[in-house]
């Protein structure tokens, strides 16, 4: 009798074990074969005035800002074949409705070529109209025949107040329309050294990289404010101050590369 009660005993623990190996073999599987199920999704109120803001001031202005690539040419000592090879890359703005973008010197210096890429993925060769190198300004043109991008609207730089807001979009280490933010850090700024300081230069915190040079500085109604043009870091990459040329400078000095531009009997060329 008590081998037989003994023996049924054995075979419930048997049958328990099998269960329970049973079950973490069904839990395994289910792991592979059945996906967990997603979390829910908490709900959000609606966006900020300051978020819709700022995206509708990305919205509006980032069709008129364009991808500078530019490319020199060098020869073969060997061959004395001419080659092209790629020498950077920048940032740049519509102008005005006849094609011509405003960008650095320093972007198409030493450049025999320059491309111009609009945000709809257009590429257009550019000639170089003229520039102030002293100034680090360059204006460019591209033939825009069909759906010509709209020109930022212009804003002044006179009445800039220390810690108003500021965005720039450009195509920093080549990541292209690329907005930042940030506010107004300083005034009446100035870069180099004595022989080739720029004067007068808006200091921004919102931050600018390698690739930004060139594009626009807004403000929160996003007029063009500056062009930016250079950072101050030790290690070469964003360290929260960056410099812009006031556009009241550019609203100047742009009309009258274009008005010596018109008077050439030669167009010039990057």
């Amino acid at each position: 009798m008590e081998s037989r009660l003994s023996g049924r005993f054995l075979g419930f623990l048997i049958a328990v074990a099998s269960m329970i190996v049973a079950w973490e073999l069904f839990q395994t599987v289910r792991e592979y074969f059945i996906p967990p199920e997603p979390r829910l999704i908490a709900q959000r109120p609606s966006l900020s005035s300051y978020e819709n803001q700022t995206i509708r001031i990305f919205e509006t202005n980032k069709n008129s800002v364009v991808y500078i690539s530019t490319a020199q040419s060098v020869v073969d000592v060997w061959t004395r074949n001419v080659y092209n090879i790629p020498r950077g890359t920048g940032s740049g703005f519509v102008w005005d409705e006849t094609g011509h973008i405003v960008t650095n010197y320093h972007v198409i210096s030493k450049a025999n070529s320059a491309n111009i890429r609009l945000s709809d993925g257009r590429d257009y060769p550019a000639s170089l109209v003229g520039a102030a190198p002293e100034l680090d300004l360059a204006v460019l043109k591209i033939d825009v025949t069909f759906k010509p991008p709209r020109p930022i609207a212009l804003g002044t730089s006179h009445d800039l107040k220390v810690g108003q807001n500021v965005y720039a979009i450009g195509n920093p280490f080549g990541l292209d329309w690329t907005l930042t933010t940030g506010i107004v850090s300083a005034l009446d700024r100035s870069i180099g050294d004595r022989n080739s300081a720029i004067h007068h230069l808006i200091q921004t915190d919102a931050a600018i990289n390698p690739g930004n040079s060139g594009g626009p500085l807004l403000d929160s109604a996003g007029r063009l404010i500056g062009v930016n043009t250079a950072i101050f870091s030790p290690s070469g990459a964003y360290a929260g101050v960056g410099f812009a040329i006031p556009v009241d400078i550019v609203n100047e000095v742009v009309p009258q590369i274009l008005k010596k531009s018109s008077l050439s009997l030669q167009p010039i060329f990057i």
